[in-house]
Order: structure tokens, then sequence, then C-alpha cells
């Protein structure tokens, strides 16, 4: 697999450029940035949370975790780490564990940490293990634009 359809699509759609390279299989995304020779502050994740009966996507930089007391507050109900079968299911052309970082083309509510808000430069997975997805930072706050903003990572 190269860059997941739908990402292509979405990408393609939004008149983003963008330049896909490989790497050899990695297993998180802290190695994926050492594999793509790229500082995981500049590679964005996605990471997936049940909440309120349904998901969000959160994506924040892959130097950074999740904080859910945070993301409790900020939702205004508890939520919780989803399950890698429970994310899979919400990105079907994505290889599990490689969540994507849009969720608008997957229908997934999206919410983004203020600190990738600086970026020149952006990396993410393609939707594999094995993709990294090069955009400029001004290409990613306009894919990112109207979507809600805040500090979820610690």
């Amino acid at each position: 697999m190269a860059l997941a359809m739908t990402m292509h699509e979405y990408l393609d759609d939004n008149h983003i450029p963008y330049e896909v390279t490989r790497h050899k299989r990695t297993g998180c995304s802290t190695m994926t940035a050492r594999a793509g020779h790229v500082r995981d502050s500049e590679l964005a994740k996605g990471v997936v949370l049940k909440w309120d009966g349904s998901y969000v996507l959160a994506v924040l930089p892959a130097s950074h975790q999740i904080d859910i007391a945070r993301m409790n507050k900020i939702m205004g109900s508890p939520c919780r780490l989803a399950t890698e079968e429970e994310a899979s299911k919400l990105f079907p052309d994505c290889e599990t564990g490689a969540i994507p970082i849009f969720g608008e083309p997957y229908r997934v509510p999206c919410l983004v940490d203020e600190k990738l808000e600086d970026r020149d430069e952006i990396y993410f997975e393609g939707g594999d293990h094995r993709s990294l997805v090069h955009v400029s930072g001004d290409a990613f706050h306009r894919l990112m634009y109207g979507i809600p903003h805040a500090r979820i990572s610690g």
C-alpha cells in the first residue's frame, strides 16, 4: 500500500501539494520519524478516542502523548483511548494502527493540538506503516482550517 485512497483523494480535492516517501516498516510514530529522518515534533499522529458513544480523532505531534484528563475537560465528559480494532473500523483503507490525521474525509470529528500550529513542515503516515507524507505547514493549516485547536497533549 502507498497512500490510502481516501487520503489521496482528500489531498487532491483540496489542491494540496505533497510528497510521499517510503521507509522500512515501523511500529510506532517515534520509529516512523526516525526511519523517515524527520523530527518527531514535525510528525503529526492521529489518536482515536472513544467519547460519548462515538469517536473523535486527536491530532498531535509524535513527540507528545494525548492528555486524557485535559481531553475530558475539553469534551465535557469522559473519553478513553479507542482500541486498535475500534479505530481500524473508522479507517477501512488504512492498515491497523496507521491512524490518519484527517477526520473529515472519514466523517470522524477532529481536534488538533496547538503544538502543531507553528510548524513549517508536517509529516504523517500515509495509511500504512511504510509511507510518509510531507506537506508544508501552510498546506497543513489549510487542511485543518475550521477544525478546533486546543492544548491536548502533555
